[in-house]
Formats: C-alpha cells, structure tokens, sequence
C-alpha cells in the first residue's frame, strides 16, 4: 500500500507503524537505511513520513534536557476558577520552556511540566510569572527526581518487527539519569541557534543547520554527537493521540513506600499503557502519565495492572479533558498543529 491512501485517514497501517517505531529509536535514522531494514525503497519512507507530518499525525522535535545544564524538571498542578482554566492552558502552551499542558476532567485543574534552563528563568517562571497570574487560585511544585527509563518507548510498535530487523535498527540511545554534572554544560550562541531549528523540526538537515549557524556541516555534526553524548540534546516525538485511537488519557499521583519506590517505578515503566513515570517530590511521590483506548481500558489498567503491585498505598486518577501541548508541539482539532 502506497502513501496516498494513507493521506485520506487517521489510521496508521503497518508501514507507518514501522516507520514509526524507527523515528522513536533513531530519530535522525537516514531514510534510506529505515527503507534497507524494512525493504521498500528511500522514496517510500519519505512519502510516508512527509503524510504523517501534513495529517497531524506525527512531529520529531530536538529537546533540551536541563540536568546536564544544571537544572531540573517540575511538574505543575495548578488550580483555577473553571471558566479560566482554558484560557490558562492556552497562555502556559505558548510558554517556550513549558510542555505537555494539560486540562484534567474536574474543570479546574491544568497540569504542565516546566524544564527552566537557568536559576534566573526557573525563578521568573516559578516565582513570579505562573503564581502571579490572574487564573491561578493554587499552586503545587514537584520536583522530577527519577525518570524511570522504557526498555522500548511508546507507542511500542516493535513487535512489528523481526529480530533481524531489531538488530539492524539498534537500541535506542540510553535515557540520561537526572542528575547534574560535576560541571554544568555551557552553550554558545551557536549551540542555541542548533537547537532552536531541531525544536521546530528534529530531522532538520545539517545544511540548514549550518546556515543558521555559520558552521560547516561538519562541524554540525560534531557538535550535535557531542550534545546527545552528554545528555543535553535528545530527541522526542509528539503525536495526535486520539486521532490513533487513544482517547482516555490520564495522569496518575501515587503514594508508594519509600522502601519500595525504585521497584514500583522500574515495575510501571514495563506497563504498555505508560507514556511517562517519574519519581517526584511533594505529597505523591510517583507519577505517570498514561494512554489508554478508552475509560473500560483504563479502569482495567488501575485495577488490574497497578493493583497487582505491592508497594502502593494511593492512587489519584486524573483524565485529561483536553492536552493543548505535548513536549513541543500545540495541539488543535485532535492533530498536531504548530510548533511554538
């Protein structure tokens, strides 16, 4: 099947999956090669992958990871009179160092995870400019401590492949601890100038990069190897979640014993359903972001998955009514629309 009867659909065939599941382990994977592993030709993957990008359905983007830079990670929950929560949602989304903002289904809560890159900018964000908006009647900062590491990234479409065809794609690159250096990574104009464009487009090429720069291409490609060698660079992928069929979405707070906190993270992290766990600080000390096809999936998913592990004590169940930002990108009419 070719690209242009993907065009008139939400729905991802088998080739899409595939392409897919490549730009999730290599986000930068030469087409060619993805084409080589999956045996359809060059062409054929950059027709897919250019349908998937104008349907909505896809967006590779380059992200800063602050650890290395000496920062960290908060997670927000954020209380509001329910007729300004969506106006809130909306002026968060547009924030640069804010993403995946959410509206949860009480109507009066929006959640958001803020990656400052400097103490000045973590201030101003945390300090001043979200806890002093008109909207915001409370205010709850927790600190990201352990993102727990998949051992295949969601969406999980590997077992759409064979093992030799496993073996040829490789491992994805390993997730950084979050934890800071001995000396924090310092960036150049140049360097801010790179991952500006990979923000907006992950795959952009190294020419371009080298434009805007005023590198040469090799020098690109030098300096980006060694901002993903130390963990500053990585690369994410955002997609139109309900257009897949996913369209009960949820964030989950759980009290864990402290005891048993790394093997209850370790043990959410092999959970298909799991988009994203993380131990934090605050009254909650685990959370997850989870993606399920409809609520009988999630309630199975809570009942049966997590009750099943020992170890946790609470769980506050909370779906989204409606995500105005994944990690880079706007969300608009169930597709991806824009990168801010």
């Amino acid at each position: 099947m070719d690209g242009e009867k993907a065009d008139e659909s939400s729905v991802l065939d088998k080739l899409d999956k595939q392409i897919i599941h490549g730009l999730v382990t290599d986000a930068r994977i030469p087409f060619a090669r993805l084409g080589a592993i999956l045996g359809v030709s060059e062409q054929t993957v950059a027709r897919r992958y250019r349908s998937l990008r104008r349907r909505g359905m896809v967006h590779v983007a380059g992200q800063v990871n602050t650890v290395p830079l000496g920062r960290t990670r908060w997670i927000l929950r954020i209380k509001t009179a329910p007729n300004r929560a969506v106006a809130l949602a909306e002026a968060l989304a547009r924030v640069p160092d804010v993403s995946w903002v959410s509206l949860l289904a009480t109507g009066f809560e929006v959640t958001c995870v803020c990656r400052p890159r400097s103490a000045e900018r973590q201030e101003e964000l945390l300090l001043r400019m979200i806890p002093r908006a008109s909207q915001v009647l409370e205010l709850s900062v927790h600190e990201v401590i352990r993102q727990f590491p998949f051992e295949e990234e969601w969406p999980r479409y590997g077992y759409l492949f064979s093992a030799g065809q496993l073996r040829e794609l490789g491992p994805r690159p390993p997730m950084w601890e979050p934890r800071g250096p001995e000396t924090p990574v310092a960036l150049s104009r140049e360097d801010e100038a790179m991952l500006a464009i990979l923000a907006r487009d992950g795959r952009a090429s190294y020419a371009q990069i080298a434009t805007a720069t005023g590198w040469s291409a090799s020098r690109v490609t030098r300096r980006m190897s060694e901002l993903i060698d130390s963990g500053v660079l990585y690369f994410d992928l955002d997609f139109a979640l309900e257009r897949m069929g996913y369209v009960s979405r949820a964030m989950l707070w759980m009290r864990v014993r402290p005891g048993e906190l790394e093997a209850v993270g370790k043990a959410v992290a092999t959970h298909p359903e799991v988009a994203y766990v993380a131990a934090t600080t605050g009254r909650s000390n685990l959370s997850a972001s989870v993606v399920c096809h409809d609520t009988a999936h999630l309630y199975r998913y809570v009942t049966d998955s997590l009750g099943a592990l020992p170890g946790i004590n609470d769980v506050e169940v909370m779906s989204a009514l409606r995500i105005f930002k994944q990690s880079q990108t706007l969300v608009d009419d169930r597709k991806i629309a824009v990168a801010p």
